[in-house]
């Protein structure tokens, strides 16, 4: 079976094999790691989708390889002596390069570690005019990670510039007279905490977004009244059955997915070509990984999914996030995206646009408040939890109304729908 390199975002075009857990001729299990993949994007582990021996190893660790590309061949369980024959026949021929997308690739040993660069290091390159030629490289055979490059340009590099000539300075003192000058002691006023790799992923992912998109926020308040009335009676039994708790993410993730099929504007993707609508609804949760930075799973087809489902789905992605278990296409195809920092109290956040998504929107903590009620009556003042909807929007994509009319559908579904029907569907 052909291992190809998998499509890790809409836009992501390549990535860079920087290990591998395997070589030719080792035994594999089914979803065991294989191999790992860093994109521009996203740096994830990649498991083996079959059983077999590892017969041939297409691109080697510290090589980019254009998705679709074969980066490995497994022979599946019980071809034992197709193995031998693939080993043996990979041993003596020369390497060769195939560009044909799902043909394997054999890179020749002669490219330089300059040429070898990941995504995400060639972009660091470039905006910052470094020559690579003076980063030392401490991957494998002298490759140049992105730490190197980091480390480079924390260690005071600059840009290569172009120096004017001054006149000599004539020196008044020879070094042998020179009263000695005591190099000053460092005084560290603070220590450092490097950054791990998802946290140095998520700081350039933010700003490259904060830099291409105008972000615009929109806010709304929504009377959580029938949620609430629903976590109250069903809540305790819902855990007990499911064994976590019931949130409000749920009804809020069914509320913007239903809103999105009417506002298609905002469930798609910009580019300087135009607006892409995306047809399928694909809500990107972003998960909190114990304050070590943040990954957002995808809830895919969430039109499709009851409201149980949903729960589950954000359950199991939350938790798989957090130990490090999701798969590559737990993280892709993305059209929306929701924040949540409510149960740490927040009042409103106003979250960074995940590109080339037009949209987000942060939830955050459902208080108490006195709110106007109209009644046949008149006014009166009554106590309702009412939550915060805050939606950040790309106005390149589109406008201040399109994006205010699909919040108020949202705070609308959340404050009419019936949700006891819903979670018991």
């Amino acid at each position: 079976m052909n291992i190809i390199m998998p499509q890790l975002g809409e836009t992501v075009t390549e990535g860079t094999v920087t290990k591998w857990y395997k070589k030719v001729g080792d035994a594999v299990k089914a979803d065991e790691t294989l191999f790992d993949i860093e994109t521009d994007k996203v740096s994830t582990e990649i498991p083996s989708p079959v059983a077999g021996m590892v017969s041939e190893i297409c691109v080697e660790a510290g090589v980019t390889a254009k998705v679709g590309v074969t980066l490995a061949v497994i022979a599946e369980v019980g071809s034992a002596a197709t193995v031998q024959k693939i080993v043996v026949a990979a041993a003596a021929t020369a390497p060769v390069m195939s560009t044909a997308v799902g043909e394997p690739v054999r890179i020749a040993p002669r490219v330089s570690a300059a040429e070898r660069l990941s995504p995400v290091v060639r972009r660091l390159i470039a905006e910052r005019d470094l020559d690579v030629g003076l980063i030392m490289g401490t991957g494998r055979d002298g490759r140049v990670t992105r730490d190197d490059v980091v480390e480079f340009i924390a260690n005071g590099a600059v840009p290569p510039a172009v120096t004017t000539p001054t006149k000599p300075v004539v020196a008044v003192a020879s070094a042998a007279t020179a009263p000695a000058v005591p190099a000053a002691k460092a005084q560290p006023f603070a220590d450092l905490l490097p950054l791990n790799a998802i946290r140095k992923r998520v700081a350039e992912n933010m700003a490259k977004s904060w830099a291409a998109a105008p972000h615009v926020l929109q806010v709304a308040e929504a009377d959580f009244s029938r949620v609430v009335q629903v976590h109250r009676e069903f809540g305790e039994a819902w855990k007990a059955r499911e064994g976590f708790l019931l949130t409000f993410m749920p009804f809020v993730t069914r509320a913007i997915s239903v809103a999105l099929a009417k506002y298609p504007k905002l469930n798609a993707t910009y580019s300087s070509e135009g607006l892409r609508l995306m047809k399928r609804i694909n809500i990107g949760i972003a998960v909190d990984l114990n304050f070590d930075g943040l990954m957002v799973p995808v809830l895919k087809d969430v039109p499709n999914k009851s409201l149980p489902q949903i729960a589950r789905e954000i359950n199991d992605l939350a938790l798989r996030a957090r130990a490090g278990k999701l798969k590559p296409d737990d993280l892709t195809e993305g059209t929306y995206t929701i924040s949540n920092n409510g149960s740490f109290g927040t009042v409103i956040t106003a979250p960074i646009i995940n590109v080339p998504q037009v949209a987000i929107m942060s939830t955050d903590a459902v208080r108490k408040k006195p709110v106007v009620v109209e009644t046949p009556e008149g006014d009166t003042i009554a106590i309702r939890p009412v939550g915060v909807l805050a939606q950040t929007f790309d106005h390149r994509a589109l406008d201040g109304a399109y994006a205010a009319a699909f919040l108020r559908e949202v705070k609308t579904i959340i404050e009419t729908r019936q949700w006891a029907q819903d979670l018991q569907a």
